[in-house]
């Protein structure tokens, strides 16, 4: 079942605030977040977490819809908007997975990361240039373990 990425955004939102340092989290890491929560969930059951595009854009890969919706906030943190909304069981175990593994990453790291990978790498950067799902899953299914 694919959610709406807004709501993917604020379960991202709630974790950063809730686990660690309790950090809120900035548009550019929540945008590079949605795309490996993304790009695992697609390759891990061949179905995506969100159905709205991913875009290459210079600063790496962005969701348009939720950066518009935060980028009011400039490079502050980002607070959850509302409750967050639960997955099913084995999507929510991804979906931590994803969240513990990239979400230890500063933003310029997942930046610099998402650059040296093939979705990014050969789309065309700029607004509207979208990284289809057949480039994330081929890519991400390399990274499964």
């Amino acid at each position: 079942m694919a959610y709406k990425a807004i709501d993917i955004a604020n379960k991202l939102l709630s974790h950063a605030a809730n686990t660690g340092e309790g950090e809120f989290m900035s548009n550019m890491k929540l945008q590079k977040m949605l795309y490996y929560q993304q790009g695992f969930h697609l390759a891990y059951f061949n179905a995506p977490l969100f159905e709205e595009d991913i875009e290459a854009w210079m600063y790496g890969p962005v969701v348009p819809c939720v950066y518009e919706y935060f980028k009011g906030n400039g490079s502050m943190g980002l607070e959850p908007l509302t409750e967050e909304i639960s997955l099913q069981e084995v999507e929510e175990a991804l979906f931590n997975e994803v969240f513990n593994v990239y979400g230890a990453f500063s933003a310029s790291g997942l930046m610099n990361m998402t650059h040296q990978e093939t979705p990014w790498l050969t789309t065309p950067t700029g607004v509207g240039n979208i990284i289809s799902k057949e480039k994330l899953i081929q890519f991400f299914r390399t990274r499964l373990q």
